[in-house]
């Protein structure tokens, strides 16, 4: 297969209720894909995603999505799948953290975000590859991860575990799906300015951060362009790839860290 055989119609992104899973929805449209839209405990938002879709002339199929919920996983991307008419591109973008020291975190809270975190995701990831490779024609995974993908922070600590799992992940079903013309790769969103924090696009270009070196919050369409070329035919040659869009914040480790004036850091 030459890369030129890869053209991407149909698309799955989960959590495109809001955020960056909306916006990469609208922009994998904008693309000329009709698009799975998944919703958590968000139809409304979801719905709104699935009219923009809709207005910028490609389909859009809505479904309830649980990614802890292992054994409808495979049943909602399937159905999804269904609807689409196949998936040529799925991104993994359902996941949440909750701020809490390890000492203060329980087993059971522990294992509620690796369920949510990881385990969803490969069972999502794992139920779109093997549709890909029964079609014949070549894919494109995509799972967002974050900047703590590769950098820690204090009061994240399963939530951090899972989002170097989820990288890990990646990097080997991209070895183990190139030989079907599938690529895997990850993108690690920095600080972004989402509904989820309260936020909106325009608030980041009002918003300084001395410690990012561009000097502002993210937003989520800056991360969805991202997902959109990694789903692109354009991206043929990029695979097991982490990608940290981050305005730069990760470069700042021994910088940032001698420049910190207190120890407010070290509480969740």
């Amino acid at each position: 297969m030459t890369d030129s055989d890869f053209s991407p119609t149909r698309a799955i992104v989960t959590a495109s209720d809001s955020g960056i899973g909306a916006a990469t929805a609208i922009a994998l449209a904008e693309a000329g894909m009709d698009v799975g839209v998944t919703w958590h405990s968000d139809e409304e938002g979801a719905q709104r995603t699935a009219v923009a879709v809709r207005a910028r002339g490609r389909n859009a199929v809505v479904a309830r999505f649980d990614a802890t919920e292992f054994d409808e996983v495979p049943r909602v991307i399937d159905g999804l799948a269904d609807s689409l008419g196949g998936v040529d591109v799925f991104v993994n973008n359902a996941g949440a953290s909750e701020p809490r020291l390890l000492l203060d975190t329980s087993v059971q809270q522990w294992r509620e975000t690796m369920a949510l975190n990881i385990d969803g995701a490969f069972i999502g990831m794992q139920t779109a590859a093997r549709r890909m490779v029964d079609a014949g024609s070549g894919g494109r995974l995509i799972a967002v991860t974050s900047v703590h993908a590769h950098q820690p922070r204090v009061g994240l600590g399963p939530y951090i575990a899972a989002k170097h799992a989820l990288s890990g992940l990646i990097k080997t079903m991209a070895i183990e799906l190139a030989e079907h013309d599938i690529t895997a790769n990850a993108v690690a969103p920095g600080e972004i300015a989402t509904a989820a924090s309260g936020r909106t696009s325009e608030d980041a270009d009002r918003t300084h951060r001395p410690g990012v070196p561009l000097g502002r919050p993210g937003k989520a369409e800056e991360i969805a362009a991202v997902i959109a070329f990694l789903a692109s035919p354009a991206s043929s040659y990029v695979t097991g790839a982490d990608w940290a869009v981050d305005g730069g914040m990760l470069q700042m480790g021994p910088l940032a860290g001698s420049h910190i004036a207190d120890d407010s850091w070290r509480t969740a």
